[in-house]
């Protein structure tokens, strides 16, 4: 008999079903110490590869899985796929990151469906704070809504396929300003901000942007340690613009996208200069969308553009509402298309968006108010 979760006022929770898919024994061993640590989880099956687990998730009705990708007769990639098509559930990837040539390819697993990545703990991995962060994951992905898809491959956010759990009543339409300050051609600085869920819009947005896009566009994703050279990689390879990880220094070029290095804040000065700041996490985070979208704000002010994207928590609603206070323009993704609402959210309920907008309109606006008078 599974455990519940007792609250104060007398009622228990169902704990939520986890369902392992890999291949090694030891990792499987692992993982389910690590879920052990919180009595909200249970884990109601394990399998070695992706024929065994879809062959039992009718019986055992996990609300997530989470799966690697390397393993024999049926991989990740292609137990997404079917997951996707027959019995569709959030799904985590739980993938290694010690060969960096291999990194890249846990994100053609987020196009197919699944919702979020997290690094395969080894020997050497903290337990505890490994645990933690997993708990937190799975916590998350227990509360978004799938839906079926039958077209293998085809983007999670422009399907339709990941949809949010409404966790609060809607925000008001008149909350938002109507129309944004800046004109057409006179954006110099896009600024992008994304967590939970980022991946697979950041690839619907930029892979639609023309390759003369006018500006330089800075952009700071929340992603598990070790993911985010294969998260530009991957996009670098889709897009018709460069996707790179800035340089300290650098300055920013029209018609590249720039990534903030791992574990530093990205800021950009006034000449276009990017720069990074090793300052202590803001909110938890580094980097900091609001740190880099505070910089953009007061260098380019009515010449700058903020764009927050799906995520947990409230990073980049403070930024978002600086580049709306120096004049600049400023767009939130829409609560049905987002994995997680709360960024987004946030933002709006501080009357920080011009426009709230699903993804292929947050591009088109891109290209109109980019677009050279």
């Amino acid at each position: 008999m599974s455990a519940q979760t007792e609250y104060p006022n007398g009622a228990a929770k169902a704990p939520i079903r986890v369902f392992l898919v890999d291949d090694s024994p030891i990792a499987l061993v692992m993982l389910k110490r690590m879920l052990a640590t919180s009595p909200d989880i249970e884990v109601v099956g394990t399998a070695r590869n992706g024929r065994e687990a879809l062959a039992v998730f009718e019986r055992t009705k996990p609300h997530v899985i989470c799966t690697d990708y390397h393993m024999p007769d049926m991989d990740g990639l292609a137990l997404i796929q079917e997951t996707m098509a027959v019995f569709p559930r959030p799904i985590l990837v739980i993938s290694s990151t010690i060969n960096p040539n291999e990194r890249h390819k846990a994100f053609p697993l987020l196009a197919a469906g699944a919702v979020d990545v997290f690094p395969k703990p080894s020997a050497s991995t903290p337990f505890e704070k490994a645990a933690a962060e997993l708990v937190q994951k799975v916590k998350l992905l227990s509360g978004v809504i799938v839906i079926t898809r039958r077209a293998p491959g085809a983007n999670a956010v422009a399907s339709g396929a990941v949809v949010a759990r409404p966790t609060a009543p809607p925000v008001a339409p008149g909350t938002l300003p109507p129309v944004p300050p800046s004109k057409p051609g006179l954006i110099r600085m896009v600024a992008v901000g994304a967590s939970t869920g980022g991946p697979q819009v950041l690839q619907t947005i930029f892979s639609s942007l023309p390759a003369n896009f006018a500006c330089p566009i800075v952009c700071v994703q929340h992603i598990s340690p070790g993911f985010l050279s294969g998260l530009v990689e991957w996009l670098d390879a889709q897009c018709r613009l460069r996707v790179k990880i800035a340089s300290n220094g650098e300055v920013a070029a029209p018609g590249t996208i720039y990534f903030p290095q791992e574990n530093t804040h990205l800021e950009v000065d006034g000449e276009g200069r990017l720069n990074y700041a090793y300052t202590p996490s803001v909110d938890g985070h580094k980097p900091s969308i609001t740190v880099t979208f505070d910089s953009v704000a007061r260098h380019y002010r009515h010449s700058s553009l903020g764009v927050l994207l799906t995520g947990m928590g409230a990073d980049g609603a403070a930024g978002l509402e600086s580049i709306m206070r120096a004049g600049g323009t400023t767009l939130a993704q829409d609560e049905c298309s987002c994995v997680v609402f709360g960024m987004p959210r946030q933002a709006i309920l501080r009357g920080a968006a011009h426009f709230v907008l699903p993804p292929d309109e947050i591009t088109r606006s891109l290209i109109r108010l980019t677009a050279a008078l």
